[in-house]
């Protein structure tokens, strides 16, 4: 058995890949297109029997997944919530056109105090008060990613505001090269301290230490995925802000160049600064071929392809996170197959298409868990980052299978892109209500959803200007709901047997963060 360590928020999580999948039951009939998933379930049930009854399921949960769907309208309504979700979490001082008012001006001296280099602005991860390097970094990424695949069907609002979510994101990690190539700032906040206390951002109490890798305590790691980020955006603004996009790419090289000559884990160097939280349990190759793919991406420069085949990294690989990227490098560079014909990326098309067989629940090769409401379940802790970033991979490869008019197939098992999209679309519409528990898990959206998620700025009013460390746990063991909403924010999602607990201790269920709600963007196609 295949294990991984996925370090999440406050705390560690083993992550257990299974060697063989279980049976894939079908999803439970709740609020939406109940008659409609009824009527599949009657029609499909009349040609199971007995021990046939799994083998077909997965026929069960295709029918259930074209029965079942949120309006054109609820997709827009979610994808707009999506994107405002990112205000909450944003850093620095706040611009006239913040939609989310009860957030404030916070870590404003960011590296000041300690005469390194201004980094204010950025994203904090989760619920507490750390600028994490790599989550972030990830984030701005699939932020990017989200925006070139899927900008197309963004209406006219929540492009622009796609945009600037990348752009708040790529303003800080600017900032973080800006000493390159001696250092790569990584991290803002001392999350040990941090943790010790329950208070909003804006009223942190606690020193706030700054983090950097150096040639001699490297970060292949958090800068491969940093020249990721700025190579991504870099794209994204290349019509709207040549100028910006000329500045991104030309740092997105230096922060690769950083990476690929001084190697190492950047847990490795910074230690305890940075684990449990966000160790970096997959090594660094996997960023560095996921740098190397977005820089081809954005220079069409056949060195930067010829460096990602060159690692050589062949191993499977079913999981996508801020850790693992080595799913969504092969997804990207397989798109050069499929849309361009370029037989050298045929085997990035090959290991893309086994993480796809990897996920169908019908695929013989199947390795991932379902729960009995039809979940991908991937994570002891925060799966919804699983569910969100394996969607993302499903919807991006099925829309340029479709467009190249291709299949493949997983032993007997024929996949086009429908397929694909169709087992994409059953987790959207889990997340926003579609389950047994009849709740959607973004917050915000629908009638029912989580009002005590761990988040300190969501959980202390907004009109108590000071609060000190200790004084803050009032809020968060009281039973009362979250005075503050954090509007489009995605917890950390249901156990395994699709059961949720609304309580801010609970972190592992009702924890927001940011790399769970970017690759979410997905969800108006």
């Amino acid at each position: 058995m295949a294990t991984y360590a996925v370090a999440r928020g406050e705390s560690n999580y083993l992550l257990m890949v299974s060697p063989s999948p279980i049976p894939f039951p079908p999803a439970k009939s709740s609020r939406l297109g109940t008659r409609r998933k009824d009527r599949a379930i009657r029609s499909a049930m009349k040609i199971i029997s007995g021990r046939r009854r799994f083998a077909v399921a997965a026929v069960v949960f295709y029918l259930i997944a074209a029965a079942s769907s949120v309006s054109g309208t609820g997709y827009q309504d979610a994808l707009s919530k999506s994107i405002l979700f990112f205000q909450g979490q944003r850093s620095g001082r706040l611009p006239a056109d913040q939609k989310i008012k009860w957030r404030s001006d916070s870590g404003i001296s960011d590296g000041s105090t300690e005469n390194v280099v201004d980094l204010t602005g950025g994203y904090y991860d989760a619920g507490d008060n750390v600028k994490f390097g790599l989550p972030m970094a990830f984030t701005t990424t699939m932020l990017a990613w989200s925006v070139l695949e899927f900008g197309e069907y963004m209406n006219h609002e929540s492009l622009p505001e796609a945009r600037e979510a990348v752009r708040w994101g790529t303003d800080y990690l600017l900032k973080a090269c800006t000493s390159l190539p001696d250092a790569l700032y990584v991290q803002v906040g001392d999350p040990v301290e941090d943790h010790r206390c329950w208070v909003p951002p804006e009223s942190t109490v606690v020193a706030r230490p700054v983090f950097k890798v150096t040639p001699e305590n490297p970060g292949s790691d958090v800068a491969g995925e940093t020249a990721a980020a700025l190579a991504a955006a870099s794209v994204v603004f290349r019509h709207v802000d040549p100028g910006y996009s000329e500045k991104l790419l030309k740092t997105a090289k230096k922060a690769f160049a950083f990476a690929d000559n001084y190697r190492g884990n950047y847990s490795d160097s910074l230690s305890s600064a940075v684990c449990p939280f966000y160790c970096s349990y997959s090594g660094y190759k996997d960023e560095l071929m996921w740098g190397a793919a977005w820089l081809y991406e954005a220079t069409n420069d056949t060195s930067y392809f010829n460096f990602a085949q060159s690692l050589a990294l062949d191993d499977g690989c079913d999981a996508f996170t801020w850790d693992i990227k080595l799913p969504g490098a092969r997804v990207l560079l397989a798109r050069h197959s499929l849309d361009n014909k370029n037989e050298e990326a045929s085997r990035f098309q090959q290991q893309a298409e086994e993480f796809m067989c990897s996920v169908l629940p019908a695929s013989p090769s199947a390795s991932l868990n379902y729960t009995p409401g039809g979940l991908l379940y991937k994570l002891n802790g925060s799966n919804l980052q699983a569910v969100t970033s394996t969607s993302f991979l499903l919807s991006t490869y099925a829309k340029h299978l479709k467009a190249a008019g291709a299949t493949f197939s997983c032993g007997s098992l024929l996949v086009g892109p429908y397929r694909l999209r169709s087992l994409a679309k059953r987790q959207v519409d889990y997340i926003l209500g579609d389950n047994p528990m009849g709740m959607s898990y973004m917050v915000g959206f629908g009638d029912k959803y989580p009002v005590r998620i761990h988040h300190r700025g969501s959980s202390i009013p907004d009109n108590l200007k000071s609060v000190e460390c200790d004084g803050g746990f009032d809020f968060f063991f009281t039973t009362n709901d979250n005075p503050n909403c954090l509007t489009g924010a995605i917890v950390g999602g249901p156990d395994v047997e699709d059961k949720f607990q609304d309580d801010r201790a609970n972190f592992a269920q009702s924890e927001p963060a940011t790399y769970i709600n970017a690759p979410f963007l997905l969800i108006n196609i």
